[in-house]
């Protein structure tokens, strides 16, 4: 073996020594990051205000395992009693019609967290909510799209591209101001039907 190539074995060595050290940090960094609680919230932990806060948030009640894996990295387990106690309150108070609408108005999903009595109410006004929030981000896309053809407009100097511009922006104005229309109609209907509902920007 010549020195040379001692050296650029013990280098190659080296150099997947370092490679595998980040790897694993980049793996741990990556679970610390996806756990539902951190150490410092495990060993801290009110079980009855965390199953509070998650019932509230609309998570499921698998959440409950996910705290278990994360805290048993310290040693501690989820008081399972004060955690659905907790979670029940919180359910609660996410289940109604009026946070149904307003989480489908946001554009957020549902995670099958509301119990079985009163699922199928939340998903129907979650639903009206929804379709308003689907209306607002058709115009938000028409807007989008009208002004990134009115920048190609412009910027272009050939008179025939000019003019096929001019007419899909024409065509475009037509379609976002249905589109307004349409969001109209939604938020209307949304405040017949709940009005205690609050439209949040």
């Amino acid at each position: 073996m010549t020195p040379n190539s001692s050296f650029s074995r013990t280098a190659i060595d080296a150099f997947h020594d370092v490679f595998r050290l980040a790897g694993a940090l980049g793996v741990a960094l990556l679970l610390t990051a996806c756990a539902s609680m951190s150490e410092k919230e495990c060993l801290s932990a009110n079980w009855t205000d965390q199953g509070y806060r998650d019932g509230r948030d609309g998570q499921p009640l698998s959440r409950l395992e996910d705290h278990r894996q994360a805290c048993s990295r310290v040693g501690v387990a989820p008081d399972t009693s004060q955690y659905l106690a907790g979670r029940e309150v919180g359910i609660g108070e996410y289940c109604t019609p009026a946070n149904a609408v307003r989480e489908g108005r946001l554009g957020r999903g549902y995670r099958n967290a509301c119990p079985m009595q009163l699922e199928r109410n939340f998903l129907s006004y979650h639903e009206l909510g929804h379709q308003a929030y689907q209306a607002e981000q058709r115009v938000e896309s028409l807007n989008r799209e009208m002004q990134r053809r009115q920048r190609e407009l412009d910027k272009e100097k050939n008179d025939a591209k000019r003019k096929a511009l001019r007419r899909e922006l024409r065509r475009l104005n037509s379609r976002l101001a249905q589109a307004r229309r349409e969001l109209y109609d939604e938020e209307q209907s949304l405040r017949r039907i709940a009005p205690t509902y609050h439209l949040v920007r």
